[in-house]
């Protein structure tokens, strides 16, 4: 993990600390792509590291967000996080050596342009995210990741079913979907709203998920985790690839 690490938090550069510019791609691919896909997802590791203004990035299989496992797993969905130094670099994605070998495979993409506005935790020991703070205005994405303690698993998959039916009955939401680097013990979640207020709302008004936030500091299912929020600052692509749905405005 250590040569990981150290390539996550990326050399000195004016750059550093300022990680200005994130992106979520995510990709659909027909079932058939199936032994490409878990090719590219083991040789992509290596091709970030060899890009030009990435700081950090995942690749991570997703999930229906109905639960978390195997059984969850949406094998015609795959995914990347990516931190980069600029704005520039992030331009630059589609010319990339990963961008192409997905275009190969895939029968829709989507890319959401990002800003971190709040990040609590690490991932892979580091901290990925440098937060400017602030109140966005517009959409916002979470982003919950976590390692599961083995010893702890069972009483974790027990506790989801109540929460994740309250997440995709809340208001404001846009979208969600499972994210992770492994099948089983690697997970998260992405969930897209249509407010910071939507957002809040459910993290710490919901009942189901209230609960859900005391027993993790009362039992201790993780070994490493994560929280982050950002702005949403665009959307491209195929929106249906996200699950995207538009959110009627409540307020009018």
């Amino acid at each position: 993990m250590g040569r990981d690490a150290r390539w996550a938090i990326g050399p000195p550069t004016a750059q550093t600390g300022i990680m200005t510019q994130v992106t979520l791609h995510v990709w659909r691919v027909p079932r058939r792509a199936l032994p490409a896909v878990l090719g590219r997802m083991a040789v992509d590791r290596r091709r970030w590291r060899d890009t030009p203004g990435v700081r950090f990035a995942k690749m991570l299989g997703t999930g229906t967000g109905t639960g978390f496992g195997p059984t969850d797993a949406d094998l015609t969905r795959w995914a990347a996080l990516v931190v980069w130094d600029d704005d520039a670099a992030a331009a630059g994605f589609d010319e990339t050596s990963v961008a192409r070998s997905w275009q190969r495979i895939s029968t829709g993409a989507a890319r959401i342009d990002l800003r971190p506005v709040a990040s609590r935790g690490t991932w892979s020991g580091v901290k990925p995210f440098a937060p400017a703070g602030g109140r966005p205005t517009g959409p916002v994405l979470a982003l919950t990741r976590a390692r599961l303690r083995p010893r702890r698993a069972v009483t974790f998959w027990r506790s989801v079913p109540p929460v994740v039916s309250a997440l995709h009955g809340a208001p404001g939401l846009i979208t969600t979907f499972g994210v992770g680097e492994a099948p089983v013990g690697w997970q998260g979640t992405v969930s897209v709203w249509r407010s910071a207020a939507d957002l809040v709302g459910f993290a710490y008004r919901q009942p189901e998920h209230r609960a859900a936030i005391a027993r993790t500091l009362q039992t201790g299912w993780y070994a490493e985790e994560l929280f982050a929020r950002f702005a949403v600052h665009g959307v491209t692509g195929d929106r249906s690839v996200l699950g995207w749905c538009d959110v009627a405005d409540d307020d009018g």
